[in-house]
């Protein structure tokens, strides 16, 4: 899998999104509420995510941080409360301007030509277009010359950079992302962390779950923090590094297990 620059990646993604700058339309969520075995396991009162960047999803095991963002995926129907994709609902057509990337990649059982095929199927791009985008998208993965491959003969990391590519043909305007890097090594978490941060440069609004507190701290504008199913803190990445503002963040920070 071929390094790319930061402005080969940058251009092959331009090639790829069907918009250049951000839209300004945000999440918001209203009175969320998750039941579990008979108990809430997750509840949001209100939240907005606005604005440009990379939100970066913490909090210690159990807290709630995949289930949150199945829920503003529209994964999963929440118990009460409503979510919602500017004026469109993310369980009806505020989804469409949206996509995620789950830890296991989640691919078809075709070559990796026909995965990312599939993908451009299901996004705006005219047909007279789509071969552009393929190569974009080949080129984009690491992934030029192994078209016909079995995608599900790749590496985990190769896997891994096929399912951000095919998340990003559907050109999203939101980009959902659980743990994406958590068992692939080095050259391949930089690849997605490159891509994703010149994706988050040309208007894709991204979200993503992490347990790697550095990651976090070099991928992340604002960092949300959830504790046992609440949001105790949601600023800016570097006030809460440097001074968050719950004491579960301070604890979790400093490496200790919330019980």
């Amino acid at each position: 899998m071929r390094d790319l620059g930061q402005e080969i990646l940058g251009q092959c993604l331009s090639r790829i999104l069907p918009f250049g700058d951000f839209d300004g339309v945000g999440l918001s969520v209203k009175g969320l509420a998750y039941r579990a075995s008979n108990e809430v396991a997750l509840s949001v009162p209100e939240l907005d995510i606005t604005g440009r960047g990379i939100t970066m999803i913490l909090g210690p095991n159990g807290a709630g941080k995949s289930l949150l963002v199945k829920l503003l995926h529209g994964l999963i129907k929440p118990d009460q409360g409503s979510i919602s994709y500017g004026d469109l609902p993310v369980l009806g057509k505020g989804r469409d301007r949206q996509a995620m990337v789950f830890q296991k990649p989640v691919l078809l059982r075709r070559s990796v030509s026909a995965n990312l095929k599939y993908a451009l199927k299901f996004s705006d791009t005219p047909r007279d277009q789509r071969a552009e985008k393929l190569d974009a998208l080949l080129e984009l993965s690491g992934l030029k010359g192994r078209e016909n491959q079995p995608a599900r003969s790749l590496s985990g990391g190769e896997e891994q950079c096929l399912a951000l590519a095919c998340a990003l043909a559907r050109g999203p305007k939101m980009l959902f992302l659980d743990e994406p890097t958590s068992s692939l090594d080095p050259s391949s978490t930089q690849r997605i962390e490159s891509i994703l941060v010149q994706a988050a440069a040309l208007g894709v609004r991204i979200i993503m779950v992490s347990h790697d507190i550095a990651q976090a701290v070099r991928l992340g504008d604002e960092v949300l923090f959830l504790c046992r199913g609440k949001i105790t803190e949601y600023q800016g990445a570097n006030g809460f590094f440097k001074s968050p503002a719950s004491a579960q963040a301070h604890v979790f920070l400093a490496g200790q297990l919330l019980l």
